[in-house]
């Protein structure tokens, strides 16, 4: 049985930091693309970032470039969102997704249908 699960979210106050965790069980997790994914209130799902099986290419939303940092360690099955200088617009529930794409080369966030597992999602609030 495939687990995901987040961790991390919180309210933060404009310009401060978070650092979102994902844990995925029950999988060969270095057979998996993954990939961030948020959504606000109204709001269509939006990938975030996502990274290749290897972690060696990435895909950042024009929205957080500079600010967010994607990374996985396939030895303890975890993917990682480090996010700074957080605004208001960051506002959002954050999942966290697996997709079985071995061609996945990076340079932008396969289509959310195409990922297979998803956690339950962590709240991220950011206060101006």
């Amino acid at each position: 049985q495939v687990q995901v699960v987040e961790s991390g979210g919180g309210l933060v106050q404009a310009g401060g930091s978070l650092r979102l965790s994902c844990t995925a069980s029950g999988l060969t997790f270095d057979d998996y693309a993954m990939g961030w994914f948020r959504q606000a209130p109204g709001k269509e799902r939006e990938g975030v970032s996502c990274i290749r099986w290897s972690g060696g290419s990435t895909y950042y939303a024009d929205s957080v470039k500079g600010r967010f940092t994607i990374s996985r360690d396939n030895a303890k099955n975890r993917l990682y969102l480090q996010m700074s200088s957080l605004k208001p617009e960051d506002t959002a529930m954050y999942y966290c997704a697996a997709a079985r794409l071995a061609s996945y080369w990076g340079g932008y966030c396969p289509h959310p249908r195409l990922f297979g597992y998803w956690g339950q999602g962590t709240q991220v609030t950011v206060s101006s």
